[in-house]
């Protein structure tokens, strides 16, 4: 299931997004007051916001009809796209969801940009309507509304005998007591839940950045978009445990059929997580790791049917095709992977993603490459669905009952939120007549011509639970979900020995079947050993995978060492397929077998960085040991590739660790090998890869973090002694990072001075304003996220000048901008109108005071100053504008 809202973000690639509090109030982008100069609010300071397109090339865009709009539409050979509902059956549809009795659960946001000032978004227009087909047509011919009167509702989500619904801040579960399909009961289960479009926020409230898609996943945990907690069942729809997660994506949500989770941004149309994220916070020596957040679409290209001047910053260079085409994703929304069987097997597992600003829809085909995952346009040089009707705006895809894929059309010519658009966009829609009608809206259902569609394959509004277990291993991944979510609801006992049973391939031939099976067993707490014993040598590789990861909650129980053993097993015969869980479960076990068994199969093999990282998560405090038994061991005298990644990357862990003596032990490993020797220089490396870059010109170079140690370490002695010019070169860079009294040319660094009570009070305050307002996408530790935020640990901009730091909070940054050596293209929103002065002095003196950083506080006085001396700055910083400042 995918989700996107009809929305369109104008800040380049990933944008640092919000954690989700109730502080959140105060973190949003500004606006001027509800006038003609709110609708350039996303004008920056400066621009030329020239027309690009003549006006006598870009064809009128008239409002059409479904069945003229439907005949815009170009599809690859063999497919056709049908009309399954339209207005006035449905208004502004954002998402869907269907239920098993092939009913459609459409959530209508029909309060969104109704005018180009979006003034009407704090009425409860909005809506969560059931669509029914009565006549068996595949057209939907009844709307009941089952709950109304809502405000920029975003998400629904089936659960138990009702549903889930979004309605920032709050998520509601509804339903239907009496059988009428409105639902009559409605309860509170969340109130921190896409805060940042909280209508309280008045003109603050922004629906481009908030959490949507609630997703019910593989491993029975509810995720969502743009969301740092994640939420499982424990018997109640009012009652989830919440656990924290990673930031996933802008704009929609999906799995594929081995419960790996996909989502983008609107200029960075294809991530996924490779492995759960929640392996990769375990060691927190290993920085920045790689397998979460992964980005698999590199090729950002776009290929649409027409013209489309009307994309928000059209007029900006490289936007738009020298044809006047839109160039590059500004707009992509709801990844969602194909996971039924109407098209045909050799569709299952690809990505479509929908482009409203370019009016069509992408399919990529997904190659999986020993567990690293890439994407590629299937139909290079054109798009999967095109039309040439402005107002086809795809915000949302989904797999239906009947193994169709499905698209929320919002039919609109607005859908740039007012808080970006800009003077180019809102004369563009006022030249073609844009702005209105905001009461339209279609549903489609793209099918396989030469392939039949199930529309009765449906089940009682009431299943048996033999029913739903038969459906557990449907070829649609639509049923197996659905089945899997009722059967651990419905928490059936009589299920148990059927659900084991069908973990077996002598009694399930259906390989997703199995997994669904053991998967439902782990909501349902009823797992045992045996039943994984069976299914870890299973024929299947997703089964096995699923097998060794469904065992970790044995290894820390009184059947800890029968789970082992299984693991030790397994570990004889792993194919290449599963060898990546298999790392990451080894570090669960966490013994010296398990240690040697990871050092055998890295040894032994080519690893990537996907699979060094993998291990690597489970080491953390044993990176030294690790790697001391790495290097004598006869196997690890020839290296591969990968080897030579691998002991620097566990050099640079023992550094990250801090501990003076296990330095020194690992200048003793060092010095240990033949001068020159790969493992040597490898270890040298790892050291090396821990100290700051240089600095870009106009920037001071970053304090290195030294390493102090009690007196001259005999091996570094050793080391300066080696005349081999790839060792010395190596040294000579390293001789900044080892420091002791005596040193020559070393003054021990005067303690940072202590704060004084005002500032302490400040750095507290910060404290408690940090994790709301910073730690989703920097994160509690302050490494940041790939593909979302750079780190503050360290950062040469966190401890470098106060000015450009306060710089950045007020007014944010854009474009790309380097920090420790790694460039990032993504952009930080404002905090200026959202914090007061004292809050961002709070905020940077405790980001320049924590993790053991020693720059001085920032002072209110210092934040007004500058916010002062820029009132009225719009626009967002770049790195060469900020290097131009002390």
């Amino acid at each position: 299931m995918g989700q996107p809202v009809p929305l369109k973000c104008l800040r380049r690639s990933a944008v640092w997004l919000l954690p989700v509090s109730t502080f959140l109030k105060f973190i949003v982008l500004t606006l001027a007051t509800a006038s003609a100069a709110l609708a350039q609010s996303g004008d920056r300071a400066g621009e030329v916001q020239k027309e690009v397109v003549p006006r006598d090339q870009i064809p009128a865009s008239p409002v059409l009809t479904p069945e003229q709009e439907a005949a815009t539409f170009q599809l690859p050979p063999g497919f056709r796209a049908e009309l399954v509902a339209a207005e006035p059956l449905v208004q502004s549809p954002v998402a869907f969801q269907f239920d098993g009795q092939g009913r459609l659960w459409v959530v209508e946001m029909t309060g969104y940009m109704r005018n180009a000032e979006g003034t009407d978004e704090i009425e409860p227009t909005g809506n969560i309507v059931i669509l029914t087909d009565t006549d068996g047509d595949g057209r939907m011919d009844k709307r009941t509304v089952f709950l109304d009167r809502l405000v920029m509702p975003r998400s629904v989500m089936l659960v138990a005998d009702g549903a889930l619904v979004a309605e920032p801040p709050k998520v509601w579960f509804a339903r239907d007591t009496n059988g009428d399909g409105k639902a009559d009961e409605k309860t509170l289960v969340l109130s921190d839940y896409a805060t940042q479009n909280d209508p309280s926020l008045g003109a603050k409230s922004n629906p481009e950045h908030a959490s949507n898609n609630l997703m019910w996943a593989l491993d029975n945990w509810v995720y969502s978009a743009n969301h740092t907690q994640r939420y499982r069942w424990t018997g109640s729809p009012t009652n989830w445990l919440k656990d924290d997660t990673i930031f996933r994506g802008q704009w929609g949500l999906s799995q594929d059929d081995v419960g790996r989770l996909y989502h983008n941004s609107n200029s960075d149309p294809l991530r996924a997580d490779l492995i759960p994220s929640a392996y990769l916070a375990r060691n927190p020596n290993l920085r920045s790791p790689v397998g979460a957040n992964y980005q698999i679409e590199k090729n950002l290209r776009t290929y649409p049917a027409r013209v489309n001047p009307g994309v928000n910053r059209g007029y900006q260079p490289g936007q738009l095709t020298p044809e006047g085409r839109l160039a590059t994703f500004t707009g992509a929304c709801g990844p969602v992977v194909y996971r039924g069987d109407q098209f045909g097997p050799e569709f299952v597992g690809d990505a479509y993603l929908c482009e409203p600003t370019g009016n069509f829809v992408r399919r990529s085909l997904i190659l999986n490459k020993g567990g690293v995952l890439s994407a590629t346009n299937a139909y290079p040089g054109a798009e999967f669905l095109t039309s040439t009707d402005e107002r086809f705006r795809p915000v949302y895809l989904n797999n239906g009952p009947d193994g169709a894929l499905y698209i929320a059309d919002f039919y609109r010519g607005l859908i740039q939120h007012r808080i970006y658009l800009t003077s180019y966009l809102r004369e563009q829609l006022a030249s073609r007549d844009l702005f209105q009608p905001v009461d339209r809206g279609r549903i489609w259902r793209i099918v396989k011509t030469d392939r039949a569609v199930a529309r009765t394959d449906v089940l009682p509004a009431q299943p048996t639970t033999e029913q739903l277990l038969a459906r557990l291993s449907h070829a649609n991944g639509f049923w197996r979900d659905l089945a899997q979510r009722q059967l651990v609801e419905r928490a059936d006992p009589a299920s148990i020995p059927e659900l084991k049973r069908l973990t077996q391939a002598s009694a399930n031939p259906s390989a997703r079947g199995r997994l669904h099976a053991l998967w439902t067993l782990e909501g349902l707490g009823q797992l045992d050993l045996a039943t994984l014993s069976t299914a870890i040598d299973d024929s299947d590789g997703a089964v096995r995978t699923a097998a060794l990861r469904l065992l970790e909650p044995f290894l820390t129980g009184p059947q800890r060492e029968a789970a082992a053993n299984i693991v030790y097993r397994r570990a004889g015969f792993i194919p290449a397929e599963e060898q990546l869980q298999l790392y990451l479960t080894l570090g669960q076990v966490n013994t010296k077998t398990a240690d040697a068994i990871t050092r055998a199969l890295l040894m032994n093999s080519a690893p990537d960085t996907l699979r060094l990282h993998a291990a690597l998560s489970g080491l953390g405090g044993r990176e030294l040991e690790f790697l001391d038994a790495l290097i004598g061991d006869p196997d690890c005298n020839s290296t591969r590739p990968g080897h030579v990644q691998l002991l620097s990357d566990l050099a640079r862990c023992v550094v990250n660790e801090g501990r003076p003596e296990r330095v020194e032990r690992l200048l003793e490993l060092a010095v240990g090998k033949k001068s020159g020797d790969w493992q040597q220089l490898a270890i040298l490396d790892g050291l090396i890869a821990t100290l700051p870059p240089a600095p870009k010109k106009g920037q001071k170079a970053t304090p290195v973090k030294t390493i102090a140690l009690a007196a001259e370490p005999r091996a570094w002695s050793e080391l300066k002694k080696q005349t081999e010019p790839t060792v010395q070169e190596r040294v000579t860079r390293l001789d900044p990072l080892l420091v002791w009294d005596g040193k020559a040319g070393y003054d021990a660094p005067v303690a940072a001075r202590p704060l004084t009570a005002e500032e302490q009070a400040s750095f507290n305050r910060g404290k408690e304003l940090y994790p709301v307002i910073c730690g989703a996408c920097h994160q509690p530790h302050g490494r940041g996220q790939e593909g979302l935020a750079p780190p503050l640990l360290d950062s040469e901009w966190a401890l470098g000048s106060e000015g450009r730091m306060i710089r950045i909070s007020l007014h944010g940054v854009r474009d790309a901008l380097t920090v420790k050596g790694v460039t990032w293209n993504l952009a930080m929103p404002a905090f200026a109108p959202a914090l007061s002065d004292e809050q961002l002095a709070d905020l940077l003196t405790y980001i320049r005071r924590e993790w053991g950083h020693t720059a001085e506080p920032v002072k209110t006085e210092t934040v007004k100053a500058i916010r002062d001396q820029y009132a009225d700055r719009e626009d967002s910083w770049t790195e060469a504008e900020l290097l131009k400042f002390k």
